[in-house]
C-alpha cells in the first residue's frame, strides 16, 4: 500500500528537495506540497494524505496550529499523522506540537532514509521521536505548566489492570516489558494498551507520555520512550 504524503514548508526549495528525496522511495507517493498552515489544511481537504510533514515555523497559519486543525477536524475530514519539522533538537515549539496532536517530530537535516522510516512508522500508527531529541525534551516542557493540569479522574473509565498497563506504557516500557513486568504474554499487553488509548482518546505513546506527565502520575527521570505499536 503506498503512503500518500503531503510535504509542507514555506521555503520552496526545501519542499522541492523533499519532494524528491521521498517521491524515489518505494512504497511512498508525495501527493502535493504547500507553503503553510492554511494551504495545508485546503489541500489536505482534496489530497487524503496520510502523512504530512510540516515545518514549525511558517508566516500564516504555523505548523502548530495546523496540526491541531488537521487532527481534529471538524466533520468527517481527512484525519493524517502529522510528523513536525523543527531545525533544532531542543525547539521551543516541541511540545505544543505535539499537545497539538503531532505524531512525532524529525530534525529538518534528517538523511532520506531517517525520512522514509518516520513515514513508515508514523503512518502505521506508531509515535516518532528523532533520536537527538529525547524524553528529556518532554520532561522540560512539561515541567513549565502548573501541577494537576489535567486530573485524575480522566482515568475513570480504566480497569485496575489497565491503569497498571498505562503507568509502564507512561514511563515509557514496551509491550515486551510491560508482559514480563506484569506476567502476561505480549500479545495481552497489547490489546491492553489499544484498550487504553482507545478509551483515553490518545493518538500514540507520545501522547500517552504526556499525559503521565500532566497528571503527575509520570516525573522527570523515568525510563526512556519506547517505540511499540499500540
Amino acid at each position: 500500500m503506498t503512503i500518500r504524503v503531503l510535504v509542507v514548508d514555506d521555503q520552496p526549495m526545501f519542499r522541492a528537495g523533499m519532494t524528491a528525496l521521498l517521491g524515489a522511495e518505494d512504497g511512498i507517493s508525495v501527493v502535493g506540497e504547500a507553503g503553510d498552515g492554511e494551504e495545508a489544511i485546503a489541500r489536505n481537504r482534496v489530497l487524503h494524505p496520510d502523512v504530512v510533514l510540516m515545518d514549525v515555523r511558517m508566516p500564516a497559519m504555523n505548523g502548530i496550529d495546523a496540526a491541531r486543525r488537521l487532527t481534529r477536524p471538524a466533520g468527517a475530514a481527512n484525519v493524517p499523522r502529522v510528523i513536525m519539522l523543527t531545525t533544532f533538537d531542543i525547539d521551543e515549539y516541541v511540545y505544543a506540537a505535539l499537545e497539538a496532536g503531532a505524531s512525532g517530530f524529525l530534525l529538518k537535516d534528517a538523511g532520506v532514509r531517517e525520512l522514509a522510516t518516520a513515514v513508515q512508522v508514523v503512518a502505521r500508527g506508531d509515535s516518532l521521536l528523532a533520536p537527538q531529541v529525547t524524553r528529556r525534551l518532554i520532561e522540560q516542557f512539561v515541567a513549565r505548566k502548573p501541577d494537576g493540569l489535567v486530573p485524575m479522574t480522566v482515568f475513570n473509565s480504566l480497569t485496575d489492570r489497565e491503569r497498571e498497563v498505562f503507568l509502564l506504557v507512561a514511563t515509557g516500557k514496551s509491550n515486551a516489558e510491560i508482559g514480563q513486568i506484569l506476567y502476561m504474554a505480549e500479545q495481552t499487553a497489547k490489546s491492553h494498551v489499544s484498550r487504553i488509548m482507545s478509551k483515553l482518546h490518545l493518538r500514540d505513546r507520545v501522547h500517552a507520555v504526556m499525559l503521565g506527565y500532566e497528571t503527575g502520575l509520570v516525573t522527570p527521570g523515568s525510563a526512556g520512550l519506547a517505540g511499540d505499536t499500540a
